[in-house]
């Protein structure tokens, strides 16, 4: 398999499998997953970034303990639409997870998602600056996968 357009995912999809959601940072990996009938996104972990095989094993293992059928994976595209090195670093993620396993992945536009989430933990649940760090990056991956969820029902 390789990577899909995000209308051909539901296709690539065995039924009533949920998506995982990925926020990719220098870090860290925000891990969301949504529901079984692809209708909700919810944030689920944050993975430390060790090294690349140790990433992809606990990735898998939280795929897998959740039956996720294939990943939605933030792209962060610039403002002007062009994709720089980050844009670069996230495919490159999404090739090598595909050397290790088949299954379907989408890139979807990330712009202000980690922006979008941290105004929202400030103005709507008051969290403090250590509370947001500790959740941004897997309520970030949610934003990404509802995104995606969302244009999946309604091309």
């Amino acid at each position: 398999m390789s990577v899909i357009a995000l209308t051909d995912l539901p296709a690539a999809l065995p039924p009533g499998a949920p998506l995982a959601g990925l926020d990719l940072g220098e870090k860290t990996i925000g891990v969301a997953v949504s529901d079984t009938t692809r209708m909700i996104a919810s944030p689920l972990e944050t993975i430390r970034k060790v090294k690349f095989t140790d990433d992809a094993a606990a990735l898998f293992r939280l795929m897998e303990s959740r039956a996720a059928g294939g990943l939605v994976i933030g792209l962060p595209v610039n403002m002007d639409g062009s994709e720089g090195p980050r844009a670069q670093s996230v495919r490159a993620f999404a090739r090598n997870l595909l050397r290790l396993r088949d299954l379907p992945i989408a890139f979807w536009d990330e712009r202000m998602s980690t922006m979008a989430v941290n105004r929202m933990l400030i103005d709507e649940a008051d969290a403090t600056r250590a509370r947001r760090a500790q959740v941004v990056d897997r309520a970030a991956a949610a934003w990404i996968l509802q995104g995606a969820l969302d244009r999946m029902r309604n091309p």
